[in-house]
């Protein structure tokens, strides 16, 4: 049985290791310090916290993470992205990408690219051998207050012109997912004329990406996060894609959001497989990792995958800490 050497020992390769662990090994033994022998039957059938974390340096949480995850199982099929958005702060956005490799993730989102060039974030994703899974449509001044103008028949213009504007970084980036936010309801315009919007809106950004791979979605939101968010339940997402007419329209899942407005999200969720085309994720309360509330994550993404569900499951949560050492819950995955 070969081991794993510990400071003090000659390093070996192992590179043969990385199939047996699901964070490659390789690039943290030479980060942390070993104190005990690990060997690749642990790695292979997979070692509990309490057998091994005791006998890990306090300063290598990366690394008991990693030897605490067991294979990943061959009939796994969740692709998680990284929302760079709210993963990885502790770096500025740029460096991000090369962050979410590192640990393992081989997809990005994020909500909105347009600070910067297309190419350089291009640069980015094929340096890093990273596919730009989703972004979100300009949604008017974020920093004001707004949370999407796609509803609001005094702004179809602004929104239009939104829609060019994502295209054209999509075309660079490659990315297939553009998020339409509604935005919030406001008294000067009644909840029909809002959603008759909201639906022209959606045809336009469906013909605007007639031809290419990507399809657009829309997001329900929970108003206690966004008060007055105007789309904040599943049924109306549904129903504005369905009135929509559009194949290339389809629902975004936020998996907190909906736990929060509805609960009972495994039958909601199976109630709507055939309209949902994005899935995203983080625990409640407190909008962090998976495995820190309410929700059961070990048993819900396992079910959507029996669904035959292939995309990607973003993961849109706030770590609780460092990102790095918050992502014990993934480590299965990536």
């Amino acid at each position: 049985m070969e081991s794993l050497p510990g400071a003090g020992s000659a390093q070996r390769s192992t590179t043969d290791l990385t199939d047996s662990c699901s964070v490659c090994v390789s690039k943290l033994v030479n980060k942390y310090d070993c104190s005990a022998h690990i060997t690749r039957d642990d790695l292979e059938f997979g070692i509990t916290r309490e057998e091994h974390v005791p006998r890990i340096r306090n300063d290598a949480p990366v690394f008991a993470a990693c030897l605490t995850i067991k294979k990943k199982d061959s009939h796994q099929m969740t692709k998680l992205a990284a929302n760079l958005s709210m993963m990885f702060n502790e770096l500025d956005f740029l460096d991000r990408f090369e962050a979410a490799a590192k640990a393992g993730f081989k997809g990005v989102e994020y909500l909105f690219p347009y600070d910067y060039p297309a190419e350089q974030i291009k640069e980015k994703l094929d340096q890093y051998n990273l596919t730009q899974v989703l972004f979100d449509f300009p949604a008017g001044d974020w920093d004001a207050g707004d949370r999407g103008c796609a509803s609001f028949p005094d702004r179809i213009g602004e929104f239009q012109d939104g829609v060019g504007k994502a295209v054209e970084y999509a075309q660079v980036l490659g990315c297939e997912r553009l998020t339409v936010l509604a935005g919030k309801a406001t008294s000067d315009v009644s909840a029909s004329t809002m959603e008759q919007t909201l639906i022209d809106n959606l045809k336009f950004a469906s013909n605007a990406v007639v031809g290419t791979d990507t399809i657009v979605l829309l997001e329900a939101i929970n108003t206690i996060d966004i008060p007055g968010y105007s789309v904040f339940r599943t049924n109306q997402s549904r129903a504005c894609v369905e009135a929509s007419g559009a194949d290339n329209v389809k629902v975004q899942y936020d998996i907190y959001h909906m736990q929060i407005m509805e609960g009972d999200v495994t039958r909601v969720i199976d109630a709507n497989m055939d309209v949902i085309g994005h899935f995203q994720l983080a625990d409640n309360p407190g909008r962090h990792e998976p495995g820190t509330g309410e929700i059961n994550y070990d048993f819900l993404l396992p079910h959507i995958d029996s669904k035959g569900y292939d995309g990607w499951v973003g993961c849109e949560y706030a770590p609780a800490g460092d990102t790095f050492t918050g992502l014990l819950w993934a480590a299965k995955f990536l």
